[in-house]
């Protein structure tokens, strides 16, 4: 039996916000530091949640929602073996939609897909670009569509303030 030990994690008010958000896990593993990248703004609802919320999820074991342990675990890395998981988050970039106002879920759905396409794109430069500046970047995102360049070149300084080698590649 393991004994017990005492942690404490800190979270900043701010980070309880809804809306659209980007974030990268930095994680410190066995086999050194790996990256996830992500954002808020589901696929499949009109919601677009806080970093926080995903936090749990993505170490959870609700198969649908634990994308983090799925990609540790596929490089053979038990997620309690790892010395620290650190969440950087940028945002809300965008707010999540108003729902407030009776629309059906058709009409929510229309206004959140344009923002949820922005986000995704930008996850995925982002991803991209880490990987190319050399970090090591667990998931690959797939994402067809277009990002605002002028909003793109905010957030990408934004992580380069925490990610340097983003400056380095550019």
């Amino acid at each position: 039996m393991t004994s017990a030990s005492t942690w404490k994690m800190t979270l900043p008010g701010p980070m309880l916000q809804r809306g659209f958000w980007l974030y990268v896990w930095q994680v410190e593993t066995p086999k050194g530091e790996m990256l996830y990248v992500g954002r808020t703004g589901d696929n499949s609802s009109p919601h677009a949640t806080a970093p926080y919320t995903r936090m749990g999820q993505h170490l959870g074991f609700q198969k649908t929602q634990n994308a983090l342990r799925k990609q540790l675990s596929n490089r053979g890395i038990n997620p309690e073996e790892c010395s620290a998981f650190h969440l950087i988050s940028h945002g809300p970039i965008y707010p999540e939609i108003d729902k407030q106002d009776g629309a059906d879920r058709k009409v929510l759905m229309e206004r959140h897909l344009p923002l949820r396409n922005l986000v995704g794109a930008m996850e995925k430069a982002l991803a991209e670009e880490l990987a190319a500046a050399g970090y090591d970047v667990m998931n690959k995102v797939k994402w067809s569509h277009p990002h605002d360049e002028a909003v793109w070149a905010a957030v990408r300084e934004a992580f380069a303030e925490h990610f340097p080698k983003l400056r380095e590649a550019a």
